[in-house]
């Protein structure tokens, strides 16, 4: 048994599918209590792949009435998958009609330490009966606390807390603008941003602006201006905007996730930092996605050796309650003043003891190295196992971020996968399938999902 798999107790068998949720009943889950510990998640015998499993699912009356009442009441902003998620465990999560589903998703890369970790709801019950929120007109100390922690462990020297990855970039958008109108007191300061080709950082007019694929903005122009795309991966092309002298910031994604699981090189990271060096513009690492663990580093940004003078974080930071946060270095901060910018729920004691918990979990001696190992091994077994395949271009990745690039659109084969009881997302421009669990997932079901995935190929066709 190695260190992550020790997490998690052997669990029972959920309610058989088709069983129902009815008004005030619930689906069993698998039980702590008296079990023994056995491994990180897979405590029940995988589902049977092939095409029997891959059947369509059909709904109870029950999840029926949720779906349609979802479309009645809620704005239509997601198509989503016809499943009603109830509960969760582990690495599994289980559905209104009794059905598990082995989580690849991680709800987009957010439970990087799977659902209902015990640990996380201990501490989670214990902070909510002590203090959950006071605003930031007063001194916490777990704020303080998750802060230093995060100091400790970076190139920053402090920190800002806010609720999502998009508000997290906005920040940063302010920041850098205003870290250069006390740059340049003579009102010549450069206000312009440079992003990258299948770049995302979010939904809000700032972060759109950033975001390239223009099916995001269009609908939402005049958003933001003063916004360069260049092509990812390009040093040169960006180092010519770059030296323009109008760029504030470049924001860039050591490891992009929406936009298809595409890696920098060290040479681009490294040619983007001595630009912004040499012109005085802010290089920020967008790791909302790609940080904290996720690719086998704490920061992703580790593996190259290049330091950003902003960070923005999110999604695994309290494993699934709202947290994002930005990290500066002190040239930035220094020029941030009271009432600049400011959030009314952003580090609230209860997000932020969860925080420092998750850290310490990831933090643990050993755990990123099995990140690291697993996600090498996964995509050696997926690279196998859908060898052959005409429809597959490339298996790739770092960690536990690993895309497959297709020749074709990805949902059927997403569909097929949930169907046959395995949950992935797409990414890219529709064609990626995008493989994001949770970091604590077992070696047997990683392989489970490479298996569903090969049986579940003939989708595609």
């Amino acid at each position: 048994m190695n260190s992550l798999q020790s997490s998690f107790l052997a669990v029972a068998p959920v309610a058989k599918p088709g069983a129902g949720v009815g008004a005030g009943s619930r689906v069993a889950l698998p039980s702590r209590r008296g079990a023994r510990v056995i491994s990180a998640c897979l405590a029940v015998p995988p589902p049977t792949t092939g095409a029997a499993s891959a059947a369509p699912r059909e709904l109870s009356a029950a999840s029926r009435a949720v779906v349609e009442d979802e479309a009645r009441y809620l704005v239509g902003t997601y198509k989503r998958s016809e499943v009603v998620v109830v509960a969760g465990r582990g690495c599994k999560v289980y559905d209104a009609d009794g059905r598990e589903y082995l989580d690849m998703a991680a709800g987009i890369a957010v439970s990087a330490l799977g659902h209902a970790h015990p640990d996380l709801v201990a501490v989670a019950a214990e902070q909510a009966a002590t203090l959950v929120h006071s605003s930031n007109v007063v001194y916490t100390k777990e704020q303080v606390e998750l802060a230093k922690r995060l100091v400790e462990t970076s190139f920053a020297d402090r920190v800002f807390f806010c609720n999502t990855g998009t508000e997290a970039n906005e920040a940063a958008i302010k920041f850098s603008r205003k870290f250069q109108r006390v740059a340049h007191p003579n009102g010549d300061a450069p206000v312009e941003f440079l992003a990258f080709s299948n770049c995302f950082h979010g939904r809000t007019m700032g972060a759109l602006a950033l975001t390239s694929k223009s099916q995001y903005r269009e609908p939402f122009e005049p958003v933001m201006p003063g916004v360069t795309f260049s092509e990812y991966g390009n040093v040169e092309e960006a180092k010519k905007i770059i030296k323009s002298g109008r760029i504030a910031a470049v924001f860039v994604e050591p490891v992009q996730g929406e936009g298809g699981i595409h890696s920098a090189t060290k040479e681009f990271l490294q040619g983007l930092r001595e630009a912004c060096d040499e012109a005085g513009a802010l290089l920020v690492f967008d790791e909302v996605q790609c940080g904290l663990g996720r690719t086998g580093y704490l920061w992703a940004h580790d593996a190259y050796g290049v330091e950003p003078d902003m960070m923005t974080l999110a999604k695994p930071l309290a494993n699934g309650y709202p947290i994002g946060a930005v990290l500066l270095k002190e040239k930035v901060a220094a020029t941030i003043g009271y009432g600049d910018h400011g959030t009314t729920y952003g580090g609230n004691p209860f997000v932020c003891k969860v925080a420092l918990t998750v850290f310490d979990k990831i933090q643990k001696p050993g755990f990123l190295a099995e990140v690291s190992q697993k996600g090498e091994n996964f995509k050696q077994l997926l690279r196998t196992k859908l060898s052959g395949n005409p429809h597959v271009k490339e298996v790739r990745g770092v960690g536990l971020i690993v895309g497959i690039e297709l020749d074709v659109p990805a949902t059927p084969l997403v569909n097929a996968c949930l169907n046959a009881g395995v949950m992935v997302l797409t990414a890219g421009k529709g064609n990626v399938v995008r493989l994001v669990p949770p970091l604590i997932i077992s070696e047997k079901e990683l392989e489970h999902a490479a298996d569903v995935i090969r049986d579940c190929l003939p989708a595609l066709d």
